[in-house]
Parts: C-alpha cells; sequence; structure tokens
C-alpha cells in the first residue's frame, strides 16, 4: 500500500453530509412555518461556514434581536469548532441521512458552547489547530507563524471553497508531512512538490521520529447493544471524553498498524499484550477531559505547549472502567476501518486539513458502568 494515495485524500476532500436544517419552533413568527432546508456539509468543513447558505431561507421568519448562530442535534448544542464529519461520526452511531439539526438564531447557550464571530472565530480556531499540529510534529510553529497574509489567505480560503489542489500546493511548504514508515517527516509527497524557501532547513531524509497529532472522541454505548440504531442519543457533552494524545514513533522499520495504534491510545483496553513499554510509541503530553483539546491549558501564543506536563491519563477510577469495556468501534472520516491497515496511510491519507488525525471511538460497556470522564 502506497504511502500516500490521491484518491484517498480527494474522497476525504469531496466527502459531505447531506443535512435537513430546522428553525427551532420558538423563533418561527411566521405561519405557516418555513420548511427546512436542505444543504451539503462538508466533512472537513465547520457548522458555521454554512450560515450565509442557511440564514437567508429563515431571515424573512426570525424574531427582533441580534443573530447568535448555533445548532443542536436532538436537543444537543453542537460545538462548532470540531469538524462536521466528526460530529457525525461521533453522534450518530447509525449513520442518518438527510442528517436533522436545528438552528438558532437566538438565546445562545455560553455556559455551553464558546461563543462564535462569524467566519474570522473559525479561522483563528484552525489556524491555532494548525499550529498545534505544527509544534508537535516539527517542535515548533516557525512555518506557520511566518507564513506569509497571502498564504494564510489562500489556505484558509482552500478550505472554506474545498480547493484540494490550492491546499496541497500551498501547505506542502509547511513541512508537515507526509510521515514514512521509515519515521521521516517527508517535505514532498507525491501530489505536490514544494517550493522550497530560502534559508529554510529540509528535513527531508533527516531521520526525525513522527510525531502524530492525534484527536480521540470516546463514547460509550451498550456492550449489548445489537443495533447501533438503537444507541441512546448523547444529551450533555460530559458524556463524550477528549483526548488530545500526540503520539511520537521511534521504531525505524516495519509497518505498524492501525491496531498497534491503538494499543498506545488507549493502552488500558490492550493490557494483556500491550506495547507501551517496547518503545514503539511514546507520549510525549496529553490531555484529557472535557474541551481539553480546545480548552486554555498552558498555551504558547494562543497554541497549547503539546509539551506542557503530562496529566496523569488514566485514573484508576478510569483504568478500572476500561478493563471491563472493549472497543465495539472506530471511525476515522466515516470509515470502519481494518485494524490491519497501516497506520502511517491512514495518517498521511484520512487526517483533517489542520493535521490531525480524528478518531471516534465507540466502547462497549455494561449498563452498571459509569462514563468515561
Amino acid at each position: 500500500m502506497e504511502l500516500c494515495s490521491e484518491e484517498a485524500v480527494k474522497y476525504v476532500w469531496e466527502g459531505a453530509i447531506p443535512l435537513q436544517i430546522h428553525l427551532h419552533e420558538s423563533e418561527v413568527t411566521t405561519l405557516p412555518p418555513p420548511p427546512p432546508i436542505l444543504v451539503l456539509g462538508s466533512r472537513i468543513g465547520y457548522l458555521p461556514l454554512l450560515v450565509p447558505l442557511i440564514k437567508p431561507h429563515f431571515s424573512s421568519t426570525l424574531p427582533p434581536g441580534t443573530d447568535s448562530v448555533w445548532f443542536d442535534y436532538k436537543g444537543l448544542p453542537l460545538k462548532w469548532y470540531i469538524p462536521i464529519g466528526v460530529l457525525f461520526d461521533l453522534l450518530c452511531a447509525e449513520p442518518e441521512r438527510p442528517w436533522n439539526l436545528t438552528v438558532h438564531f437566538r438565546g445562545h447557550p455560553g455556559d455551553v458552547l464558546t461563543p462564535c464571530e462569524g467566519e474570522d472565530s473559525v479561522k483563528w480556531s484552525y489556524i491555532n489547530s494548525l499550529k498545534e499540529a505544527a509544534y508537535i510534529i516539527n517542535g515548533n510553529c516557525k512555518n506557520i507563524m511566518n507564513m506569509s497574509q497571502a498564504d494564510q489567505f489562500e489556505l484558509w480560503q482552500s478550505l472554506v471553497k474545498g480547493n484540494m489542489d490550492d491546499f496541497l500546493r500551498i501547505s506542502s511548504r509547511l513541512k508537515l508531512g507526509p510521515l514514512g514508515e521509515d519515521c521521516m517527516v517527508r517535505s514532498g509527497s507525491s501530489l505536490v512538490q514544494p517550493r522550497q524557501a530560502i534559508g529554510e532547513p529540509d528535513f527531508t531524509g533527516s531521520g526525525r521520529p513522527c510525531r502524530i497529532p492525534v484527536r480521540l472522541y470516546v463514547r460509550n454505548i451498550s456492550e449489548d447493544l445489537d443495533d447501533l440504531e438503537d444507541a441512546v442519543p448523547i444529551d450533555c457533552w460530559d458524556r463524550i471524553s477528549y483526548i488530545n494524545r500526540p503520539v511520537e514513533i521511534h521504531k525505524e522499520e516495519g509497518r505498524l498498524s492501525l491496531k498497534c495504534a491503538m494499543k498506545t491510545l488507549l493502552p488500558e483496553i490492550f493490557l494483556e499484550e500491550s506495547l507501551v513499554n517496547n518503545h514503539e510509541f511514546s507520549r510525549e503530553g496529553e490531555t484529557v477531559g472535557a474541551d481539553s483539546s480546545y480548552g486554555d491549558s498552558e498555551t504558547i501564543g494562543g497554541l497549547r505547549n503539546a509539551q506542557a506536563e503530562e496529566i496523569p491519563f488514566p485514573g484508576q477510577a478510569h483504568v478500572q472502567l476500561l478493563k471491563k469495556s472493549k472497543i465495539k468501534m472506530i471511525r476515522i472520516q466515516g470509515i470502519e476501518l481494518d485494524m490491519d491497515i497501516p497506520f502511517f496511510w491512514v495518517v498521511n491519507n484520512l487526517k483533517n486539513p489542520e493535521y490531525f488525525l480524528h478518531i471516534c471511538v465507540f466502547m462497549g460497556t455494561s449498563s452498571d458502568q459509569s462514563t468515561i470522564r
């Protein structure tokens, strides 16, 4: 299996979820109420970027007041800085098409959601995630900080417009991959050849270990559940565990599988065959808990320090819970992958444009066990 697949990356960029968006009944001021609007939401995009399409459809029925747009799914306010595809994979145990969401233009739940001030908020959230990923991969984010305004604008517009070719052309200058099975961070790819900046070090072939930005989203479902359609809907974000867990790979040769990676990312599940002590992987810094990937913990210029003092994970109660749990399903970009697939292929081809690999994990637990926290 080749390191980078243009076809796979293209599928990620072209992936979209059909959304049927309803206006919340409390904001309907006309009879009959407006019909829902059908739109395609890019998997790698963000809900606030759909507002220019949605607002004109409902504007004639909105009550007086200042817009503060937010979305919910079955009453759960949706976090706008999580990619649409990740939200869908995580919250719809059994994929729902179209995905029925509710839009609100009033009554923002400030106790649950960080305010979004439109596209600029989404842009800077994306740039900060890109900086964090660069710090994990290269040990610094200078290439992101030193981007020209024109390149930064073009990079963002390529994401907004879903233009993969423009994105690859600009992002290839950032020296963030692809990652090689020989544990080298390669500055070029089969997709695009980068333009080397004057005086900029070239890490190609340098043998630097691969450091991979990963975000895990862990959700519990009943271990006895036969039909995922019957999974209890998530009604509170406290029932989802976010684990921001950078991984450094030291292994010099050989293919590492997705299962091997998951043994390191969630070693508590594989205690009988854990790889933690054989140095194939190590975890540098990690944060755990609600919004841990996006909170305001130790930062570098608005960026989380990926090498900040490690927060102990898991706690004893967490370990005991995981010992009694098992992975029922793993989704990446909407795909339930074979656990033997090479991990480098997954990272290079299924990561999001901010260079994080988002993994949704469904854990089977007995009904008398509490949620992982």
